[in-house]
């Protein structure tokens, strides 16, 4: 619900909206069997799941294109069926992160963005997850080549799931070619109590955020799924505290921040989005218990209502 807002002279007030309007909290993925009444209506068909996303949150974070590029008409109703201010990141496939494992992949990079032209007014970054075996000693060479050749048209980010990389000519290597090295929180669930303590350099003009949460609540040993993800199952009150805390420290020198967060991080992806967007200062109303928003605070969609694309 539009609310009247009317900053007056409050500067301080004034400057807070500002750094909100850099902020984007996404979820990993849209696409879930188990937000079928939770979030979705139950009687939202699958193919409409993304507009109605899109009514809630800013961004989204595409999962999918880590398997395969979308084929162009895919693309085009992601673009269709989301409003203007709406953007999308999403992940480079694993035949060049996990299978090349970044080695002679140039063809397969130019497929790629060639396949996500249709897509990239709303898309202005993608993420190159690499595999926790991917170490500097068998691929320093193969990551320098690589971003050397990225092209200028987008922007990237680079996860980095090895200890290894946490070197300082690591971090002159990604600010050289302006990209962002990617703050996740894999944090053990019997650790979710605590800060998270991270490797987390800032590489370039803005911050690329990953609450990933613990892999090993995901599947049981014969590779069964553990939980349904429709609701909260666990709490990360001091991480999302600490992570919102750092953000709201960087926000004055950098330009945008991303953030999404998975399901198996708290149990509920959009809910953990919700209650970090609170500690940032913002509600973000889910459906269908949408709260009206004070008359001095504004949601996250309504701060980019008469604002231009970022």
């Amino acid at each position: 619900m539009r609310c009247p807002f009317n900053a007056g002279n409050n500067s301080s007030f004034t400057l807070k909206l500002i750094e909100q309007q850099k902020i984007r909290i996404g979820t990993c993925a849209w696409s879930f069997e188990e937000w079928s009444g939770p979030f979705y209506p139950p009687d939202c068909p699958t193919n409409r799941w993304l507009e109605f996303y899109a009514r809630s949150f800013l961004a989204v974070e595409i999962d999918s294109t880590f398997y395969s590029a979308p084929a162009e008409n895919i693309a085009r109703r992601w673009m269709e069926m989301t409003p203007a201010h709406f953007r999308f990141t999403c992940k480079l496939p694993r035949e060049m992160t996990h299978d090349r494992r970044l080695h002679d992949c140039n063809a397969q990079l130019v497929a790629f963005l060639r396949a996500l032209e249709p897509l990239a007014p709303k898309l202005p970054v993608i993420l190159i997850q690499l595999p926790p075996s991917f170490a500097p000693k068998d691929g320093r060479r193969a990551l320098r080549d690589f971003l050397a050749q990225l092209p200028s048209d987008f922007r990237f980010a680079v996860e980095f799931r090895h200890a290894g990389w946490h070197q300082r000519s690591v971090i002159r290597l990604l600010e050289k070619y302006r990209v962002c090295w990617v703050w996740s929180d894999t944090s053990p669930l019997n650790e979710r109590n605590q800060a998270p303590f991270e490797f987390q350099p800032i590489t370039t003009d803005f911050l690329y955020l990953r609450l990933l949460g613990d892999t090993q609540t995901k599947y049981d040993r014969d590779g069964q799924r553990i939980h349904r993800y429709g609701k909260l199952l666990w709490k990360r009150e001091a991480a999302l505290d600490s992570w919102a805390l750092r953000i709201q420290r960087h926000l004055a020198e950098i330009r945008s921040v991303w953030t999404f967060a998975n399901n198996h991080y708290e149990g509920f992806s959009p809910q953990t989005c919700q209650r970090l967007a609170e500690r940032l200062g913002f509600e973000l109303p889910l459906p269908p218990t949408e709260r009206e928003t004070a008359p001095n605070e504004r949601g996250q969609l309504e701060l980019f209502a008469d604002s231009s694309p970022a």
